[in-house]
């Protein structure tokens, strides 16, 4: 079962349940969905939740009343989710988020303004709406031998092992940086590995300073990947300075970006054509779901 990050879950604020003549000529109402309605600050409020650019207002609105024609299909079929399973989700975020201390969660509650009941309530919604997914959407997808076979031919590009490098580090600490040029004297003499167990701070020190086979920008600031980049095999950087530390770094191998082998995709391939399947069913699924209910969408 699929699930919203915890940032929705913690931010979310249910959308008023009355709204008055005056509100509605004053906000404006972004969508009709049966006799429930959809405010336009409701949606530009999901969207700052998101932290989404305003060009994404039709596609936020449309998920929102996608959400309601949801819930709508699961009240019709008496979905409900035992308030037992809903304490505990909630201890689980308190215990991952919070550190366990529920304090925390109602001042981030009355931070986002937002009440308790309102944010429980919102929670309970979006479990609703994910298990009414897995039920007619997720547990009816699956992957084909053929499929994935499929995918595989006619996506190469999504299917290319990652360039790796193997490269040494040595990394001096702020208040070390006047060692750099006694480093450099000892280089000259000693095996790089030998000296960067003996100077640097840096975690992979013990290992002779040895970050093997990796790939950069999963492990490195952008400032090292891009002296690493610049550097042919076997080549080591003059000093790098980032905020205070010193780095030296030396390119040992270079592992160019290759054509994975359907084994080695495998997990990779079934993902995208399960995924690619479940879009389509759901799809199907919302309209549905729109075809039974009464949609208006002003602009």
């Amino acid at each position: 079962m699929q699930e919203k990050g915890l940032k929705t879950l913690l931010a979310a604020v249910v959308a008023t349940a009355a709204i008055s003549c005056n509100a509605v000529e004053v906000d404006g109402i972004a969508a009709q969905v049966d006799s429930s309605t959809i405010l336009r600050s409701d949606v530009l409020m999901e969207m700052r939740r998101a932290g989404l650019s305003p060009d994404r207002y039709k596609a936020v609105l449309e998920e929102m009343i996608e959400r309601k024609l949801i819930l709508k299909a699961a009240s019709a079929s008496k979905m409900t989710i035992q308030e037992w399973v809903v304490e505990n989700r909630i201890r689980d975020i308190i215990t991952r988020v919070f550190d366990g201390d529920r304090n925390r969660l109602m001042e981030t509650l009355a931070q986002q303004k937002s009440s308790y009941p309102e944010w429980r309530q919102r929670l309970l919604d979006d479990m609703i709406v994910n298990a009414m997914r897995w039920q007619m959407v997720d547990k009816n997808v699956s992957a084909s031998p053929l499929a994935m076979r499929e995918e595989f031919a006619s996506n190469p590009e999504r299917y290319m092992a990652d360039g790796r490098t193997t490269v040494s580090v040595i990394l001096l600490k702020p208040e070390d940086s006047e060692k750099r040029d006694e480093v450099d004297a000892l280089l000259k003499e000693k095996p790089f590995a030998e000296v960067a167990k003996a100077y640097s701070a840096d975690t992979h020190a013990a290992d002779g300073g040895v970050w093997a086979n990796v790939v950069p920008a999963e492990v490195f600031r952008p400032e090292v990947c891009k002296a690493l980049a610049d550097l042919s095999k076997g080549a080591t950087s003059g000093w790098i300075d980032i905020d205070g530390w010193s780095f030296l770094l030396r390119k040992d191998e270079e592992f160019q970006p290759r054509s994975m082998t359907f084994a080695e995709a495998y997990d990779r391939i079934e993902a995208n054509v399960r995924e690619e399947a479940a879009a389509k069913v759901y799809a199907d699924w919302i309209d549905r779901l729109k075809s039974k209910s009464y949609i208006k969408v002003f602009d």
